[in-house]
């Protein structure tokens, strides 16, 4: 890291380059000139919404600002399942969570996989990737999983500690996140000492932790990650008189599937203002440290002479509900949770650009395809984003249908005790249930109600029948509910016998243990009855 803080070098750049920034897309390359690098960073939890108006008047993000004026940005863009490992499948898979069967954190595509790094690496592409991945199986906690199982068992069951915020180090003090900031240093060090010497193109990947919240410091590994942890610095960025205090439905007023996720994550008790204000604060700041680890790729590859040569792109798996709809974290198809940044800049491609259409994380595998002119496969779930980034009267026809004006996000994992699917089109957010008739559906129209506190699906029966039957055209979503469920039971019917003896001993520490340990025969016993 050099002197003056990774803001400042973000600013640096910015000005290295704002002479040769035009409003007008580039000219896009033609077939015979080097296929561009690329790299992509991406973030885990970051709320797409901070990267455009009102949004981004909350928090002082320098390196995003830069990608948007030398780039183009997704206003509309959504995670596949907004949770960790299921969100990473589909967008190294291309493929919906129902077709990978992605189900929940342990649950993820097969380690053997090929993914469009793969494939790039195939056709000539050198390949480098640092950070977090977790796309495949196998992963994740004892109490992660088996909460995901056990979520049709009627209990309720705390499964986090309440969120908390946690302030660190002193006003100088810029890298907190310690091992993002490692993999940003190898990643920099790659581009500077490696991929500068390189006469093929190259694709790099760097996976950070933030801003997801840390692990609850006060009760222990067993108890989730509810603390939003920064310092000093970063709080600095953060611009208080702008942040909104979400409003709350009562208790009683809940969507049943919310109540159970505000439950089981801890926060239905009382929160003052201040509270939220500032695990909101928190969390923004998060994203700050977040968005200065961007500003050291880009500044890494202008210093090179890398940045007129490479693709860059920004995205995160899911979003961050920062106490919206009486939440933290992300497993909700609200705004906060499934909405994701995506910022694309490079040679050829539109600058000072915003693009309104609906697009998703499975159009990333397509678009790495397209970008290494390789063959796209017909059977994907996603479609290339270069026929919107580059210019329209340059863009080659794709191969298949044209793009839809809907996306999908599935969610079958812990915190929901129901399959939930979400189809986003126009202006309106369908989102429905296990079966499509046991649990009330939601209708939210999200240009009068862009905080989804007014749920219409009474009101337009005929909006929803119509968005029901686009939603059945793709996916067949009560059979892949009822698939799930029979997953989770056979899981939970294999681990328990794999514990023998030692059942009771082991479920009575997983997360939920403080409540588990209230009345230990009573949900024992609701275990029973489910199996």
């Amino acid at each position: 890291m050099r002197d003056g803080g990774p803001l400042e070098l973000a600013g640096l750049v910015l000005l290295l380059m704002a002479a040769g920034a035009r409003a007008r897309p580039r000219p896009a390359a033609p077939e015979n000139q080097p296929r561009s690098n690329v790299v992509l960073v991406a973030c885990d939890s970051l709320d797409g919404r901070l990267t455009f108006l009102p949004g981004n008047q909350t928090v002082d993000l320098p390196s995003i600002n830069f990608m948007k004026r030398h780039g183009t940005i997704f206003l509309n863009a959504y995670t596949n399942s907004p949770i960790c490992c299921p969100s990473r499948a589909a967008m190294w898979s291309g493929l919906f969570t129902h077709i990978t069967e992605s189900w929940n954190n342990f649950k993820g595509l097969d380690p053997d996989y090929v993914t469009w790094m793969d494939l790039m690496e195939e056709h000539g592409y050198h390949t480098q990737k640092f950070g977090k991945l977790d796309f495949t199986s196998g992963h994740h906690s004892v109490s992660n999983r088996v909460e995901a199982w056990t979520r049709d068992v009627n209990f309720l069951l705390r499964q986090e500690g309440r969120p908390m915020v946690k302030l660190t180090g002193h006003r100088k003090q810029f890298r907190v996140m310690e091992t993002d900031w490692q993999n940003t240093d190898k990643a920099v060090n790659w581009i500077k000492e490696e991929a500068v010497n390189f006469t093929q193109p190259f694709i790099l990947y760097l996976g950070l932790n933030l801003p997801h919240p840390y692990p609850s410091p006060y009760a222990g590994e067993n108890f989730g990650s509810s603390t939003f942890l920064t310092s000093p610095y970063w709080l600095e960025k953060v611009n208080y008189e702008a942040i909104k205090i979400p409003k709350w439905s009562s208790l009683s007023e809940m969507h049943p599937v919310d109540y159970y996720s505000s439950y089981t994550k801890n926060c239905t008790g009382e929160f003052t203002k201040e509270e939220v204000r500032n695990i909101r604060a928190f969390y923004y700041a998060m994203c700050a440290e977040t968005d200065a680890m961007l500003g050291e790729i880009i500044s890494a590859l202008q210093d090179t002479g890398l940045l007129g040569k490479t693709i860059v792109i920004f995205t995160a798996d899911h979003g961050e509900l920062a106490m919206e709809h009486r939440q933290f974290y992300k497993m909700s198809m609200y705004e906060g949770s499934s909405h994701v940044p995506l910022l694309v800049m490079g040679p050829g491609l539109r600058e000072q650009h915003q693009i309104p259409n609906v697009v998703s994380l499975v159009d990333i595998y397509p678009t790495m395809l397209d970008i290494a002119r390789i063959p796209i496969p017909q059977n994907l779930s996603g479609y290339s984003l270069m026929p919107l980034l580059r210019e329209k009267a340059e863009s080659k026809a794709l191969p298949r249908e044209p793009r839809p004006s809907w996306v999908l996000s599935e969610f079958h994992g812990c915190n929901v005790n129901s399959s939930v699917y979400m189809l986003r089109t126009g202006k309106w957010k369908y989102i429905t249930y296990s079966d499509g008739s046991s649990i009330l559906p939601q209708l939210f129209d999200l240009t009068a109600d862009p905080d989804e506190l007014t749920n219409l699906a009474i009101k337009f029966p005929v909006t929803v029948h119509s968005l029901d039957k686009i939603l059945r055209s793709v996916v067949n979503y009560p059979k892949v509910s009822s698939s799930v469920h029979e997953y989770n039971k056979q899981q939970f019917i294999s681990w328990k016998q794999s514990l023998g003896q030692n059942y009771s001993s082991v479920i009575a520490n997983l997360r939920w243990h403080q409540d588990w340990l209230k009345d230990q025969k009573k949900y024992e016993n609701a275990i029973d009855k489910w199996l």
